[in-house]
């Protein structure tokens, strides 16, 4: 096991053994422990008690953080040619068609997001196992799959988010950067939180949210009180 440094150990310290912390308490903490010489990105992780593997127990939807990521999004928009100037003036950072699918094939997905339009997905399918492991597929039930093409880019450029359960039941979202207040770190993590519990399955038994743990880059997680509603 690796030894801790000194600032790790001061880190550590700072948070109570045992205790789970309220959404507001963790995320002044948060900027406590966080030592990095960069401006770290806040995470929070939400074990849920579904089933992944049942369709009808995968939980995955969008929400739009109020104070934003505090990263500025690459997206890419895969568009017609009479779409292209609405893309680029809503602040999309490519904006095409065929010559980004080429370098998709080529290997290239050096963006954050990709929204494109209904009559071009089929031209996606192809490229699905390129996308598809690193979440850059789009979906119309994330917004990326749309006609209003100049939304879709402002709402991400803006903070909007996309999230999925994984296969081992948690949901890993980034909800800021350690230079935010503490306010905006905690007003990110409940409208996340409170995106999560409306989509509660229905046929999901027993205790819903079971942990939340927020961390930053580097840091040592803080376990957030999982009765949030």
């Amino acid at each position: 096991m690796a030894r801790l440094t000194k600032k790790q150990k001061e880190a550590l310290a700072k948070i109570e053994k045992g205790k789970l912390y309220s959404v507001d308490e963790a995320s002044a903490l948060i900027k406590d422990v966080t030592n990095t010489k960069f401006d770290s990105s806040v995470d929070i992780a939400v074990r849920l008690g579904v089933d992944p593997r049942k369709a009808n127990q995968m939980v995955r939807g969008v929400v739009s953080l109020p104070h934003g990521t505090g990263k500025d999004m690459k997206v890419l928009a895969l568009v017609t040619p009479d779409k292209e100037a609405e893309a680029k003036e809503a602040g999309a950072d490519y904006v095409g068609l065929d010559e980004y699918l080429d370098k998709i094939k080529s290997g290239w997905t050096d963006v954050d997001v990709i929204i494109t339009m209904p009559s071009v997905m089929g031209k996606l399918g192809p490229l699905g196992r390129v996308l598809g492991p690193r979440g850059l597929m789009p979906n119309p039930k994330t917004g990326t799959v749309t006609m209003d093409v100049a939304k879709a880019v402002t709402e991400v450029k803006a903070g909007k988010i996309d999230f999925k359960v994984d296969k081992t039941g948690i949901v890993h979202a980034a909800i800021g950067k350690a230079s935010f207040s503490a306010d905006k770190i905690a007003g990110n993590a409940n409208e996340l939180l409170t995106t999560l519990i409306k989509l509660k399955p229905t046929t999901a038994k027993g205790v819903y949210v079971k942990s939340i743990f927020m961390s930053s880059t580097m840091s040592p997680s803080i376990a957030v009180d999982p009765k949030i509603g």
